[in-house]
């Protein structure tokens, strides 16, 4: 039987592979001395190849990430696949072989441009989806109607990149979809649909809870930061003052940094309400399950919404989400936006708090409820 190929570019993807490899009681295999996967032996085991990314936070977590899965026995090459001029071609390259040879693929973020040009030349037989982010919500929904793939925090027009790359994507997404004698499976930890033909399998993060913790719990709360800002959808100061307003009506004494913030926004972040910043160098639900972690963690509408419960479950830990206003949002936001959030927020597992805000009268201060 051939081998199985995940492709990630996030820490959380590859988390997520971690997950599904523990599901299928999936092993290792050795190393080719090459350390190309083109020169592995043909096996039942997973090979992840780790499409590098560009930023110094994701190669920094990425890095750890592809060494924690070495550890438990999978085989992780790492491509340079955005290293300069000709990184393309060299990577479609080295990956053919493997590509054509593979029974399985498993991919984290089927709107990467680059997975899916991969799908555009080499359609596989089996294909999984693993979480990385609140996007899956978004694939399964826009799989199921039959729609082309767009983020949800993107405008709805298409731009000249989007023009030049829309064969790419229209070919994509019916490879990413059943067809004939493919299958295709969503594996999640988040509450979707699945669409006609598509298998979902639940990620209960049980790999996460039976190699690490349970952790040690702080007294007080921890908050969870988003790159809503750095996406263009969430207005800076807005954001500024929900932070410390947050940070007084829960006691919280450090704001774990989503890995895509910017420096200048949390040194302001920082100064302005005291909070300890710190950037993981791991995904959230392996650093709240090493702990220490705080009795109560706040965040925004995000993925930690869902898989916090699942990675902490029996902990003692309480997540509770924010529940973000239309006051919040910039003008440029998607129209999406709001109702996207409002359903991350709202489909949160029933043992989540939801906080909701306003502005006192004659003030600025937001009072949370």
């Amino acid at each position: 039987m051939t081998g199985q190929l995940a492709f990630v570019e996030s820490p959380v993807q590859l988390l997520n592979v971690l997950e599904w490899a523990h599901t299928q009681s999936l092993g290792g295999r050795t190393v080719p001395a090459t350390g190309d996967p083109a020169d592995a032996e043909p096996a039942d085991a997973l090979t992840v190849v780790v499409l590098s990314p560009t930023d110094p936070m994701s190669r920094g977590q990425l890095r750890r990430m592809a060494q924690l899965a070495r550890d438990h026995g999978l085989t992780v090459h790492w491509q340079e696949a955005r290293g300069g001029r000709g990184s393309l071609a060299r990577t479609l390259r080295e990956l053919a072989r493997p590509l054509r040879a593979a029974e399985r693929v498993i991919i984290g973020d089927p709107f990467s441009r680059y997975v899916q040009l991969l799908l555009t030349l080499f359609a596989p037989r089996h294909l999984t989806v693993v979480d990385d982010g609140t996007a899956t919500m978004e694939f399964a929904a826009q799989l199921g109607r039959g729609e082309r793939l767009v983020r949800w925090h993107r405008k709805g027009s298409l731009g000249p990149r989007e023009l030049v790359l829309a064969p790419v994507t229209t070919l994509a997404r019916r490879r990413l979809a059943p067809a004939g004698k493919r299958t295709v499976e969503i594996f999640t930890s988040l509450p979707v649909e699945a669409p006609p033909g598509v298998t979902v399998t639940e990620n209960a993060y049980a790999w996460t809870r039976d190699t690490f913790g349970p952790p040690l719990l702080t007294g007080g709360a921890d908050l969870v930061g988003t790159s809503l800002v750095e996406t263009g959808v969430v207005d800076a100061d807005h954001y500024a003052r929900v932070v410390d307003e947050l940070a007084r009506a829960h006691g919280a004494t450090r704001y774990f940094a989503h890995r895509r913030e910017s420096a200048e926004k949390l040194h302001r972040i920082a100064v302005d309400t005291g909070l300890q910043v710190v950037r993981p160098d791991l995904p959230l639900e392996l650093i709240a399950r090493r702990g220490p972690i705080g009795r109560t963690v706040v965040s925004f509408p995000s993925t930690v919404v869902h898989t916090l419960p699942l990675a902490l479950a029996g902990t003692g830990v309480k997540v509770a989400v924010v529940e973000i206003a239309p006051e919040w949002l910039r003008a440029t936001a998607s129209p999406r936006a709001q109702g996207f959030l409002a359903g991350v927020a709202g489909t949160a597992a029933h043992e989540v708090d939801r906080l909701t805000t306003r502005v006192t009268q004659h003030t600025d201060r937001l009072e949370f409820g």
